[in-house]
């Protein structure tokens, strides 16, 4: 088992990571009938793209040298209707090393290939921008 989940009441849920005990609580979001106190599940189904692609990076990127700590990303998610689903998550990847055209290329190829990004739906439109600096 991953974590488990409890309803806590009031449109909120506590998710438990098993192994280490880490507590993560949810709250629905404001426009649909949530105080938006705390990531929604759709927030932390974004929060993981941009997270697991940094998280690849970083891993693949040991073999090749490539370090990008202090990297982040600023995230936006976008929500359509009929039915209620994440339409669009962009990313703004930003990095504050100095890479080659072929690390450059590793690095936006291993994001847009990460765990997280192949398994979310083809119609869910990802955007990715690289911003090195």
């Amino acid at each position: 088992m991953t974590s488990k989940i409890t309803y806590i009441g009031g449109l909120r849920c506590s998710a438990e990571h098993l192994q280490s005990g880490t507590i993560i609580e949810s709250d629905a979001p404001t426009d649909n009938h949530g105080n938006g106190e705390k990531f929604s599940p759709t927030d932390l189904c974004a929060t993981s793209l941009a997270e697991c692609a940094l998280t690849t990076i970083a891993i693949l990127g040991k073999d090749k040298n490539i370090n990008i700590d202090g990297a982040y990303c600023t995230l936006q998610k976008i929500m359509k209707t009929e039915p209620r689903r994440i339409g669009e998550i962009v990313c703004n990847f930003v990095f504050s090393d100095t890479f080659s055209d072929t690390e450059k290329a590793f690095i936006e190829e291993t994001a847009q290939n990460c765990p997280v990004s192949r398994s979310l739906h083809p119609e869910l439109v990802q955007t990715m921008i690289f911003i090195y600096q």
